[in-house]
C-alpha cells in the first residue's frame, strides 16, 4: 500500500496488476478538482441555453463535493448522466458541450486504475468540451478553444499531472474536442 491515502485496488479487486496504474482517493480528488474547474467555466452556457435545468449544475456540485473530501457514491455517477442527457436537450452546440463538461467532471471520480489511453477522457475530456463550448460560444473560433486549453494547462497541478502520466497518451481523433484534448494531453505531458 502507498503511503498516500487508501489505494484503489485494480480493475478485478485483487491488487495492482499487469496492466493496472496506482490511484489514490486524493488523486480521484485532484482529477476531479480540475475538471470540475473546467465545467464550471462555461456552465452559464448551458444555464443560458436552458433556464430552469438544473442537471449540470448539479453534475458539477457533485464533482467539487467529491474533490474536497465527500465520498464517492452514486451521486457522482447519476449526476453525470444526467447532464450527458441534458446537453441532449440544449440548442445552442455550446451549450451541449457545456452539459458534456459538466457531465465529464462528475464523472472523473470514477477514473478507472487501467492503464488504457481511453482512460485519459476521465482526466482531460471535461477541459475539451469545454475549451469547445467557450469556442462555439465565440461563433467558432479555434483561437479561443486553444486559449481555454493553455490556460488549463497552466492551471494543471502537478498532482494531475502525475495522474495523467501514469496512463498512456490520449488517443487522437478527428473531430475538435479531441483535438483539444490531445493539445493538452501532449502539452502537460511535455511540461517540466
Amino acid at each position: 500500500m502507498s503511503a498516500r491515502s487508501t489505494v484503489l485496488l485494480g480493475a478485478c479487486g485483487h491488487g495492482i496488476g499487469p496492466g493496472d496504474v496506482e490511484l489514490s482517493m486524493d488523486d480521484l480528488r485532484v482529477v476531479a478538482r480540475f475538471a470540475a474547474g473546467s465545467a464550471g467555466e462555461v456552465l452559464q452556457l448551458f444555464e443560458a441555453d436552458r433556464p430552469g435545468d438544473p442537471r449540470p449544475r448539479v453534475a458539477v456540485d457533485a464533482a467539487r463535493s467529491f474533490a474536497v473530501g465527500a465520498d464517492r457514491t452514486t451521486l457522482q455517477r447519476v449526476a453525470a448522466v444526467d447532464a450527458h442527457r441534458a446537453a441532449k436537450d440544449a440548442v445552442a452546440e455550446a451549450a451541449k458541450h457545456a452539459a458534456h463538461a459538466a457531465g465529464d467532471a462528475a464523472a472523473a471520480a470514477y477514473l478507472h486504475p487501467l492503464a488504457r489511453a481511453s482512460q485519459v477522457g476521465h482526466i482531460l475530456r471535461a477541459t475539451a468540451h469545454a475549451a469547445r463550448a467557450a469556442e462555439l460560444a465565440a461563433g467558432g473560433a479555434p483561437a479561443v478553444g486553444d486559449r481555454c486549453v493553455e490556460r488549463a494547462g497552466r492551471r494543471a497541478t502537478p498532482g494531475l499531472v502525475d495522474v495523467l502520466r501514469r496512463y498512456p497518451a490520449a488517443p487522437t481523433g478527428k473531430n475538435r474536442v479531441a483535438q483539444l484534448m490531445t493539445a493538452l494531453d501532449l502539452s502537460l505531458r511535455a511540461g517540466p
